[in-house]
């Protein structure tokens, strides 16, 4: 399957689906997309333990949003199951949310090369697992939320509708260190990017730098990665690394990473702007002019 948000003349809506697990959802949602005009370019389900998610794409040369709208809540009741749209309008600017702990490397340099133009985005909000970094959000004069995660259903469910109320296309976890659900990653799919401080599939989880530093690795880096419901696993999107030397010490390993995270989240997000990225069985190929890349997940 390939996802890729490619520039149309028509209009793209994304439809996704999460509810528990029931015969014929698929066939009652791909029949209402034929009825309205609708043809369906990609589609992907999965089931985990009795939770029922599935991820269509479809495109309509004229789109009738309200009727869209109505037939798919109606049709959410009916099944019983959580129905979401989202329309990829052709010449919009994208939304972008991106999400923040207390590290701020990241999200300086996001902010930097919009405000430089080199990415053309609208950075719609910032949310916050805590309010650290409600100043930077404040300077740039982005809407700034703070999300506990206390109780991770509510946080994540606070997150959700915030991430429906400004319409985001892409979510940027800019060390954002919380783990997202399998109910929250299935509802945008290839549209959530991470960096990760590590060369994926190597030292996977939250203390990278202290195992690197631990096992004595020569070659240190970062990977920005597509988030699937399988932590630090999903699809590669860009990598970077540099050498450790016999002087290095883990507060300089970890300064010499944490400027390469924001350079390497930023060329991933510019990237996906840009429309270079396409996602094929667990791949990402990146366009490049009349030359192409290919990158995997672990």
């Amino acid at each position: 399957m390939v996802i890729s948000p490619a520039a149309t003349s028509k209009t793209i809506i994304e439809v996704t689906v999460v509810g528990k697990d029931r015969k014929g959802v698929v066939a009652d949602i791909t029949s209402f997309i034929f009825q309205n005009g609708g043809n369906i370019e990609k589609i992907n389900q999965n089931v985990v333990r009795g939770l029922f998610g599935m991820q269509l794409e479809a495109s309509f040369a004229r789109a009738k949003r309200k009727e869209l709208d109505v037939g798919l809540k109606e049709l959410a009741s009916r099944l019983q199951m959580e129905i979401k749209v989202h329309y990829q309008e052709p010449n919009r600017l994208r939304n972008v949310a991106i999400l923040v702990s207390k590290e701020s490397h990241c999200i300086r340099r996001i902010l930097e090369g919009h405000k430089r133009g080199e990415i053309r985005a609208n950075l719609a909000v910032i949310i916050g697992s805590e309010p650290s970094l409600r100043t930077i959000a404040d300077e740039a004069h982005i809407p700034f939320y703070s999300v506990s995660h206390t109780d991770q259903a509510a946080g994540e469910r606070n997150i959700l509708d915030l991430i429906e109320r400004y319409n985001i296309d892409l979510i940027v976890l800019a060390r954002y260190m919380r783990i997202l659900t399998p109910n929250f990653v299935w509802r945008y799919p290839s549209r959530i990017i991470n960096i990760h401080p590590s060369l994926l599939p190597a030292f996977p989880g939250a203390y990278a730098y202290v195992q690197a530093y631990e096992r004595g690795a020569k070659i240190v880096g970062c990977t920005a990665h597509f988030v699937t419901e399988d932590l630090d696993q999903g699809p590669i999107i860009c990598q970077e690394s540099f050498k450790v030397s016999d002087s290095d010490t883990l507060d300089t390993i970890k300064k010499k990473g944490q400027e390469l995270e924001a350079e390497t989240l930023f060329e991933a997000v510019k990237l996906y702007l840009e429309d270079r990225l396409e996602v094929y069985w667990g791949k990402v190929l990146v366009r490049n002019g009349s030359r192409s890349t290919t990158t995997t997940s672990s």
